[in-house]
């Protein structure tokens, strides 16, 4: 079997990977959608779950992913069809890493315009322009051209401007390659991301009682708020119940970004000896600190203080973008504080977004031998494309939300589990297990294998058929409800978006189907 670019690029330092990988998972959702989701159950139930999730799913797949990745990296591979190519030692194992293009590919068509409603923001409130209460969602709804289709391309809202300024920033930067582009952006941004979370969380435990009126809205309530059990009653009826547990895998996937082919692609790029398992667990343990210690302590204690109980617990969209501006606009020196928040979330989009883009580049270049530049136009007309229809079909936000759930939540799940059982499976224990181990510093438990070959694919498999279940075959008092199924055979937006979808799975299906010539006319050369 050919090898591919043996003298393909490496990161500089064992600190940028660390960083870089920091940077794909440190986004939004762990100062967003962790606090919604913790906040909407018992949270010391939920932290079990969470914690038990990270164990079982979230540690052992990113470890198999750095596994993976170094597997065929060192073996001139740097995109998932190339690395599961390697491992399976067969052509059409390229096919499985079809989903490790495709996922961040179409992930970052959505995500780049969310990106942009972080830059919106932190730019307003930089200028001075506060957002009160009682004008949040009505701006909200205007900035995100929700109101209806084809809304953003009238000039009301500045929004456009910013996804094409965003678009060209992510590109830009990937483009000057891993080491003078995503790795050096990284090293910056993720430190300052995280100094940025560390300021606004000190401010938010200096206020106190920030409104006398409200004796009940202070520091100590608001960590209660977030942190306090709810009692054993509602401690064991929330482990009881699966949605529960459905919420806690969720976000522990999101959050570590396993299964979205990201860090296969990244952990291709170190070193033949790299210590995987101090570099992965590392990721691992920034990540969970930005998103426990930053994210937990920041969003919804700082929500409680002015909003008090009845804070909004919903979409972690409303809860950033609606209820949190009416908070920065009582607090003192509220635009700087709102525009530093807003930074924080941009500088966290913007890290993770880089890492959606490199896959597919990756992919063009070693399955269609095309330079790097070539690769990124392709990107480009293809992304584009995605992210115009993202924006013209901005009416509830219909697009991004089709593409969310049926690549950023069911896709994941499927790849997670295909990545699972090719590194337990097909790659095997004794070459995993001296993948793990060469470089080692950190001692591996050989209890890790047992748990990737037999655990994690049964918790996958039992957490991927409840979440379809609930997803798909709801019963109600009205009978049997298919929900996302029949929004699909009713709704034109989603049709459209789905429809997307499949044309992009052709089209890497048609670019597999291409490398894979191309590699086996170079096997015939040898």
């Amino acid at each position: 079997m050919s090898h591919g670019n043996l003298n393909r690029e490496l990161w500089s330092s064992r600190i940028g990977v660390i960083f870089a990988v920091m940077g794909s998972a440190v986004g939004l959702g762990n100062f967003l959608r962790f606090p919604g989701q913790a906040a909407q159950h018992d949270i010391a139930a939920f932290m079990v779950a969470y914690f038990i999730s990270l164990l079982i799913m979230g540690l052992p797949l990113a470890l198999a992913e750095w596994a993976m990745g170094r597997y065929g990296g060192v073996r001139g591979f740097c995109s998932a069809p190339g690395v599961f190519r390697v491992i399976t030692g067969r052509p059409g194992g390229a096919y499985l890493g079809l989903l490790g293009v495709l996922i961040p590919m179409v992930i970052f068509q959505y995500y780049v315009v969310i990106e942009a409603w972080c830059l919106g923001y932190a730019l307003r409130y930089f200028s001075g322009q506060v957002i009160t209460s009682d004008i949040a969602k009505d701006h909200f709804v205007k900035f995100t051209g929700q109101a209806g289709d084809g809304l953003l391309f009238g000039g009301g809202s500045p929004l456009l401007w910013l996804v094409v300024a965003c678009f060209v920033l992510n590109l830009g930067l990937v483009y000057f390659g891993i080491r003078r582009g995503i790795e050096l952006t990284c090293k910056v941004g993720v430190p300052l991301l995280m100094l940025l979370s560390i300021v606004l969380v000190v401010r938010i435990l200096t206020l106190g009682t920030p409104n006398p009126e409200f004796p009940e809205r202070n520091v100590m309530n608001a960590l209660g708020r977030m942190w306090n059990p709810g009692g054993t009653e509602a401690f064991w009826n929330s482990l009881m119940n699966p949605g529960m547990w459905l919420s806690a895998a969720g976000q522990i996937f999101f959050s570590l970004s396993v299964g979205f082919g990201v860090v296969i692609t990244y952990a291709s790029y170190v070193r033949h000896n790299e210590d995987i398992v101090l570099s992965g667990t590392t990721a691992v343990a920034g990540n969970e600190f930005c998103e426990v210690a930053l994210g937990g302590m920041l969003t919804l204690p700082a929500a409680f203080l002015f909003l008090g109980a009845a804070v909004p617990l919903g979409s972690a969209m409303g809860l950033g973008f609606v209820a949190l501006p009416g908070l920065f606009a009582m607090l003192p020196m509220g635009h700087i504080f709102g525009g530093l928040f807003f930074l924080l979330l941009f500088l966290a989009a913007l890290t993770s977004s880089l890492s959606m883009i490199q896959p597919a580049v990756a992919f063009f270049e070693e399955g269609l031998g095309v330079s790097r530049k070539v690769a990124i136009v392709l990107v480009c007309a293809i992304c584009s494309a995605g992210t115009g229809i993202v924006i013209y079909f901005s009416g509830d936000l219909k697009a991004l939300d089709t593409m969310d759930f049926w690549v950023g939540t069911f896709c994941i799940f499927l790849l997670a589990l295909i990545q699972t059982i090719v590194f337990g499976w097909v790659l095997g224990s004794k070459r995993a297990w001296k993948e793990l181990r060469r470089g080692a510093a950190l001692k591996v438990p050989r209890v890790l294998l047992f748990v990737l070959k037999f655990i994690t694919p049964l918790v996958l498999i039992a957490v991927f058929l409840l979440w379809v279940h609930q997803e798909f075959f709801n019963f109600g008092t009205e009978g049997l409800h298919l929900g996302r199924l029949t929004q699909l055979a009713n709704d034109r937006t989603v049709q459209i978006a789905f429809g997307w979808i499949i044309l992009v799975v052709c089209i890497l299906a048609l670019c597999i189907h291409l490398a894979v010539e191309r590699w086996k006319q170079e096997d015939r050369r040898k």
